[in-house]
C-alpha cells in the first residue's frame, strides 16, 4: 500500500532536483549493491522509518517481519522513481516528511531505523541521528549502510583532497565523515559493525561501514 505526501520541496537547482536523483538510481540500483542491501535490511522488524529514501532501492530487501515504513525523503524526483517499486511492496510504505534533521514523529514512536548511503549528504548529520534516537522506542535498532572517512590514512588523504569537488558534484555528499564516531557521539550503542572497501568502487569512494546501532 502506498499512501501519497502531498507536500513540495523547495527548488535547489535543476542538476540537484532533476538530473542528480536520477544519477543516484542508476548507480544505487546495480545488481552488485544487492547482497549489501539484503544484508543491512536483515532483522527489520515492526514499524520501521527509512531516512534517504530515495527511489525505494531498499524495499525489495524489506523482511516479511516488517509492518509500515515510514519513508523520509526530500526528492520529488526520487519519490517517483520508486513508483515501481512501491507498487510491487507487500508493506504499507508512507512519504512521511523532507528532513532527516526534523522529523515530523512523537517520541518513541518505531521499533526500528534504516539508513544507507545517507549521512554522507545530510547537511548536519549529528541532528538527524538525534532525531532518529528520539523517534525510536528504547531498545530499537538502527540499521546502517553508509559510506564515509576509509580506515586507512593513505586513503583519508586522498578523501580530503576530493572532498571539495566530490560535494559539488554530488549534491553535498562528503567521502570524510566518521560514521561509526557519529553514530556513538549521538549515544548509540554499536552491536554489530563491517568496516570494508566495497567491491567495484574505488576505495575513496566505497570505505564502507555496515552494522547495527541499538538506542538506549
Amino acid at each position: 500500500m502506498v499512501v501519497p505526501f502531498r507536500q513540495g520541496v523547495k527548488t535547489t537547482g535543476v542538476y540537484n532536483d532533476r538530473v542528480l536523483p536520477r544519477i543516484l538510481n542508476a548507480s544505487g540500483g546495480r545488481t552488485r549493491l544487492d547482497p549489501l542491501r539484503r544484508r543491512v535490511c536483515e532483522g527489520l522488524a515492526g514499524d520501521v522509518i527509512e531516512i534517504g529514501f530515495g527511489a525505494g532501492l531498499n524495499v525489495p530487501f524489506y523482511p516479511a517481519a516488517i509492518t509500515s515504513v515510514a519513508a523520509v525523503e526530500p526528492s520529488d524526483v526520487s519519490w517517483k522513481l520508486a513508483n515501481v517499486r512501491l507498487r510491487g511492496a507487500n508493506v504499507s510504505i508512507l512519504r512521511s516528511g523532507l528532513d532527516g534533521q526534523l522529523l515530523p514523529f512523537a517520541d518513541d514512536s518505531f521499533d526500528a531505523a534504516l539508513c544507507t548511503w545517507t549521512l554522507c549528504t545530510i547537511p548536519d548529520p549529528a541532528a538527524a541521528l538525534r532525531e532518529l534516537r528520539r523517534v525510536l522506542k528504547p531498545g530499537g535498532t538502527l540499521r546502517f549502510l553508509e559510506h564515509g572517512l576509509a580506515p586507512d590514512e593513505p586513503v583519508r588523504r586522498w578523501q580530503r583532497r576530493l572532498d571539495p569537488v566530490q560535494k559539488r558534484i554530488a549534491g553535498g555528499c562528503h567521502f570524510t565523515r566518521p560514521i561509526v564516531d557519529l553514530l556513538m557521539t549521538a549515544g548509540f550503542t554499536i552491536k554489530e559493525l563491517d568496516v570494508f572497501y566495497e567491491k567495484g568502487t574505488s576505495k575513496i569512494a566505497g570505505a564502507d561501514s555496515l552494522g547495527s546501532a541499538l538506542s538506549p
